[in-house]
């Protein structure tokens, strides 16, 4: 039997290779898809710095929470929206997020000259009061004060990082995409959780979802810590704290299973604890 031209074209290689290059093609489409339903789904591990939009504060937010979320050095932040030290934010202030920060030092505004007295003065009605600041270092009196939680001795690493927890590492740091920004430490509900270096708690609570009960330390202008799903925090906002001091309980808030959630991040960007914890 003879072949007629359009078989003779099948059976080219000529068409094989279109047939495997669109087969290829379905197949690059089909993992690109969305799920089903057209939802997208974000993961809120993603380590990608916002650089566009703006936030809107709420109560109970502090500069280094929010940097926190949205991938910023807090000190970035603070300059990219002239943020002045102690810092200070207020509920219903925008925090923007596009622009470059500025790297010069910020000089004292210069006092203007007092204005030239006028025979009319000038009468101000209905003032608009003052916003109470939200990072004010008072805590309500349900939290215990500074003194009251004990201090472990812990060794430490070379650069003075120790252990937040003691337990099996159950989930690792992944630098690959989104997948996690620290390490979780399996334990038991009630444990102690430690803190990993001496410095400040610069944010204590539950606004930053998918953390639950969570404690973020500042041990200088280029390291934090931060500690998730608690069950109970022990630590307040300005408070002090040592390596090896108990800072909370650990829980299981805002995960499936009992177990802590530790993450070291340089200039707002997350790095591998165990690259700075000491060797088990």
């Amino acid at each position: 039997m003879k072949l007629t031209a359009s078989m003779r074209w099948i059976r080219s290689s000529s068409f094989r290779c279109a047939l495997a290059a669109l087969l290829a093609g379905s197949l690059l489409a089909g993992c690109a898809s969305s799920p089903s339903g057209g939802v997208s789904v974000v993961d809120r591990n993603n380590r990608d710095r916002v650089t566009s939009g703006h936030y809107v504060v709420r109560r109970g937010d502090t500069l280094w929470s929010i940097a926190f979320r949205f991938g910023w050095d807090w000190r970035d932040l603070a300059r990219v929206n002239n943020i002045q030290p102690p810092h200070v934010i207020y509920p219903g202030q925008t925090i923007r997020f596009s622009g470059q920060p500025s790297r010069t030092t910020a000089t004292r505004p210069v006092t203007p000259p007092p204005p030239t007295p006028s025979s009319t003065p000038t009468v101000v009605t209905n003032p608009v009061p003052t916003p109470p600041p939200l990072s004010r270092p008072s805590a309500p009196a349900t939290k215990p004060p500074a003194a009251s939680t004990p201090v472990q001795p812990v060794a430490r690493s070379a650069s003075g990082w120790a252990w937040p927890a003691g337990g099996a590492v159950i989930g690792r740091f992944s630098s690959n995409g989104s997948l996690n920004k620290g390490i979780d430490i399996a334990g038991e509900l009630g444990q102690p959780v430690l803190a990993a270096s001496d410095g400040a708690v610069v944010y204590a609570g539950s606004g930053l979802r998918g953390y639950g009960e969570l404690v973020i330390i500042k041990h200088s202008d280029t390291y934090v810590s931060a500690y998730g799903h608690n069950r109970r925090l022990l630590v307040q906002e300005g408070q002090q704290v040592k390596a090896g001091q108990t800072i909370a309980e650990m829980g299981s808030t805002g995960t499936d299973r009992v177990k802590l959630h530790f993450e070291i991040r340089r200039q707002g960007k997350p790095v591998d604890p165990l690259q700075y914890l000491p060797k088990r």
